[in-house]
């Protein structure tokens, strides 16, 4: 098989591959990880809140997401929200959302129930002895959260939420459903264009190997450093 390995249509794809496929993968994954994080702390602060509506809120989503397979999602998204979209609208068209939107939103809806779990994690790590000083200071609920517990739960739980971010950047490869254009799927386009599948998917493979394998080790080497300073 190997005689037969063709590396020449792996290096002259590799402008396509990095350029538009890896640029597209890494932009979702940042984008969807900064807003899963945000949604996700807010739905760890309502599970913790004590009010009885909001927690069982956000604890039905969080079970809800985490009960369900991403590509799902992913497929609903795209196609009943414009019809729901529109019955809410009275529109006679199903509105138009486009593949970047839809896949981007359900990452971060989705991802956000995995972050809320590992910050209600980081939240719970924290001494209660802190929210009762800050209390004992005149602070509310919130501003407790924002000012004093959320900094030191960040902190604490930054190798988690990497790793998670790690998970989301191979999760991406999802979007070749809605014909998006990422990493895996220029690698896929390139393969059945040139009938060189073996290369481009082996090649895709190392690609995902050396990329994830060197930020999970970055990730070891800062928990070690985060425990150190704890």
């Amino acid at each position: 098989m190997l005689s037969n390995f063709d590396f020449s249509v792996i290096v002259s794809s590799l402008p396509y591959l990095f350029g538009q496929g890896m640029v597209f993968t890494v932009t979702l994954t940042a984008m969807a990880a900064v807003g899963g994080v945000i949604i996700g702390t807010l739905l760890a602060m309502a599970r913790l809140s004590g009010i009885p509506g909001l927690w069982h809120l956000a604890k039905g989503y969080v079970e809800l997401c985490r009960s369900l397979p991403l590509v799902l999602v992913i497929f609903w998204f795209y196609f009943l929200v414009p019809y729901i979209g529109a019955y809410l609208t009275g529109s006679t068209t199903p509105i138009q959302v486009g593949a970047f939107p839809s896949a981007l939103i359900t990452f971060m809806a989705f991802e956000a129930a995995y972050f809320s779990e590992i910050m209600r994690a980081g939240i719970q790590s924290i001494p209660k002895g802190q929210t009762a000083a800050a209390q004992a200071l005149g602070m509310n609920y919130w501003q407790t959260m924002g000012n004093v517990i959320l900094p030191q739960a960040f902190r604490n739980m930054l190798p988690l939420l990497l790793t998670q971010t790690i998970i989301l950047f191979q999760d991406t490869s999802l979007v070749y459903v809605l014909s998006l254009t990422d990493f895996m799927g220029a690698a896929s386009k390139v393969a059945q264009r040139d009938g060189r599948l073996v290369e481009m998917y082996v090649f895709a493979a190392v690609v995902y190997f050396a990329i994830c394998f060197s930020a999970s080790y970055l990730v070891r080497r800062l928990q070690r450093r985060v425990a150190i300073i704890r």
